[in-house]
């Protein structure tokens, strides 16, 4: 499977919540929705583990992703993701990297390469 990488530089394609859903395992999205709920301490169900990765523009989509600003931007400027802006890095992904150092290292590499 080619990686997918979303707009702020998560791997879609190794989050665990894309992968239950692309493997329709519901033993899959309970271990999910259990891990997340501790680690997030919020209450998150197995029902709410579906998405089909934030590059897409219709089709399943994990919480906070469907409200996600970084992914709205991506989507009106037609980007691959972030690393490919003109605008980059932004305020937005760097508040973002703050809780998700390893987005930022993903979108730098790639920008080293481009």
């Amino acid at each position: 499977m080619e990686k997918m990488i979303a707009f702020c530089g998560i791997i879609c394609s190794a989050c665990p919540a894309y992968l239950a859903t692309q493997k329709d395992d519901d033993n899959e999205r309970k271990k999910v929705a259990e891990m997340w709920s501790k680690q997030f301490k919020a209450e998150i169900k197995s029902e709410d583990i579906n998405c089909d990765g934030c590059l897409i523009e219709n089709g399943q989509l994990f919480g906070y992703c469907k409200i996600c600003k970084i992914r709205e931007c991506g989507l009106e400027k037609n980007v691959k993701n972030c690393a490919y802006c003109a605008d980059y890095a932004c305020e937005e992904l760097n508040k973002f990297w703050k809780m998700v150092p390893d987005a930022k290292t993903t979108l730098e590499k790639i920008r080293e390469i481009m």
